[in-house]
């Protein structure tokens, strides 16, 4: 558990620094400190050398840059295309990993029961990412009767999508590729090897125009218009589908949205989750889609029609 510690530190300093504010080094160890013992009694108190160490960290790993501004104090001066993603997931990382451990903070934070089952060392490949060794695994294939294989995956970034996490690297074939964390298993560094970082990656190109978590550049970037009721019409607006979301009606009756992103089964699947008002206005292709998808279901869940209980079933 202790090699879970420069983590939550890491997640307690971007935390403290957030929104552009910034505090002397002095003050930054007794909040870290202070914190640290709330999370974990075993973290103990941490020393000015120790959060010196932790920033450098998080330059070289999460591209977070934090330096001491002209008064003596810390703050963030530059974040890199990724930095968003990665202080996600170590903030997020805090906070579960706290309710996990600390019985007291169950009292004051009520989590989500669903969660993402994953059983392996995030700072294990957060290592492999920062000091490009290789790593290996074992796979599942959903898709494919849940068959196992072994990976051997050059790691690159760390993706959030979707309630997900997902590595991205690249695989024996020279194809950058993602793997859900979640069905990943008995995960090895293999540190005696080393491979050269492609720094070439248009990261926020990768999905700027998908949702989900994969960018196929074979699929068309589509102009979407969508109609909601006003209550949906008022999380869809706290909560955009998607970056390029824009208003293009806002009245009493209901909102429309305009998107241009290519259109996954992940993005599929986030239409039907507000099947109760959406209506898409156009591509018509879309249309049929979703209309073909809750015509089967109609037919599936018809109450006139009895249930067929499988073969073998009590």
């Amino acid at each position: 558990m202790a090699k879970l510690f420069p983590l939550k530190r890491m997640a307690l300093i971007l935390n403290r620094l957030r929104s552009g504010h910034s505090i002397t080094p002095e003050a930054l160890v007794e909040y870290v400190s202070d914190r640290a013992r709330l999370l974990d009694e075993r973290m103990g108190s941490v020393s000015l050398r120790t959060i010196q160490r932790d920033i450098k960290t998080i330059g070289e790993l999460f591209h977070i840059d934090i330096e001491c501004n002209s008064s003596g104090k810390y703050q963030i001066v530059s974040r890199g295309d990724m930095a968003d993603d990665y202080e996600s997931l170590l903030l997020n990382f805090e906070l579960l990993s706290s309710i996990d451990s600390d019985i007291t903070l169950q009292k004051y934070v009520i989590s989500e029961h669903r969660r993402p089952a994953f059983n392996i060392n995030i700072s294990d490949l957060l290592y492999a990412i920062r000091e490009c060794h290789p790593v290996e695994f074992d796979y599942t294939l959903v898709r494919h009767g849940g068959k196992v294989v072994s990976k051997k995956v050059n790691p690159h970034f760390l993706k959030e999508s979707q309630q997900r996490w997902y590595l991205a690297g690249y695989d024996t074939d020279g194809e950058l590729k993602t793997f859900g964390m979640d069905r990943m298993s008995r995960v090895s560094v293999i540190g005696t090897e080393k491979f050269r970082r492609n720094e070439d990656i248009d990261i926020p190109s990768l999905f700027r125009e998908s949702f989900g978590i994969w960018n196929n550049p074979s699929d068309p970037v589509e102009e979407i218009v969508l109609r909601y009721d006003a209550l949906d019409g008022a999380f869809v607006k706290t909560l955009p589908l998607h970056s390029s979301q824009e208003i293009l009606s806002d009245t009493s009756d209901g909102l429309t949205v305009r998107l241009r992103l290519r259109i996954t089964n992940d993005f599929v699947m986030a239409l039907l989750s507000r099947s109760r008002s959406v209506e898409v206005v156009s591509p018509l292709h879309l249309r049929q889609r979703l209309h073909d998808v809750w015509a089967e279901a109609l037919r599936r869940n018809d109450p006139a029609q009895s249930f067929k209980q499988p073969m073998g079933t009590t």
